[in-house]
């Protein structure tokens, strides 16, 4: 059995589209895109859905937690879950959020320093695991969260290239879900049902092109 890893954020954990801070909801596993791929890759595969809402690239959430930071938990993951045959790197929304400051080239370094830990983590004697980066779609400044992520909406659309070009650096393959899903009205982050249909099933056909 392949295994692939899905290492994200609370898009990659089902969050919907929130209407308040008090609004925890989570799509079941046959609607977020990483169960929307499970159904598509079939029993040869097995989806290790890694998604944590707030999650960042590298960066300590003094407000929600240091255990936000990508970088403090993905070697440990990585270990936990080898031998791996793709992993699916999805983040960098959370890194927009004006608390940060982060301009979109830090975002990304921050993605090449996730893509580094992941180069660098042995594979149980086993090949490489390819590594497919996501770059997250543009957001917008919608609903209770608008406040959070002033002066995002620029970062966000820079993001593309930059994304690529670390995937470039890394050998990885890249996917701009901009160029397939937008995040929702309602809060300008999340993605409805249909998108997570549409990315889930990008996804896995990204993923079979990497590992037929």
């Amino acid at each position: 059995m392949k295994n692939v890893l899905c290492f994200g954020d609370s898009n990659t954990y089902g969050t919907p589209p929130a209407t308040g801070p008090d609004d925890a909801r989570r799509y079941d596993g046959r609607t977020r895109w990483p169960g929307v791929m499970r159904k598509i890759l079939g029993h040869s595969w097995h989806v290790i859905e890694e998604g944590l809402p707030g999650r960042t690239t590298i960066r300590d959430d003094l407000i929600e937690g240091d255990f936000k930071n990508g970088r403090r938990y993905l070697a440990a993951c990585l270990e936990s879950h080898r031998p791996l045959d793709v992993i699916v790197l999805n983040l960098g929304t959370n890194d927009l959020k004006a608390r940060f400051g982060s301009p979109p080239e830090d975002v990304a370094a921050g993605v090449d320093i996730l893509a580094g830990i992941i180069a660098a983590t042995p594979n149980l004697g086993n090949p490489p695991a390819r590594l497919l980066i996501v770059c997250p779609p543009p957001i917008l400044l919608a609903g209770f969260l608008g406040v959070m992520f002033a002066g995002g909406v620029e970062k966000s659309k820079a993001l593309p290239p930059l994304y690529e070009a670390v995937a470039r650096r890394h050998g990885a393959e890249f996917l701009d879900a901009g160029t397939l899903v937008s995040v929702s009205p309602v809060d300008g982050i999340h993605y409805d049902k249909a998108a997570h249909r549409i990315l889930g099933e990008a996804i896995a056909g990204k993923v079979q092109e990497m590992v037929p």
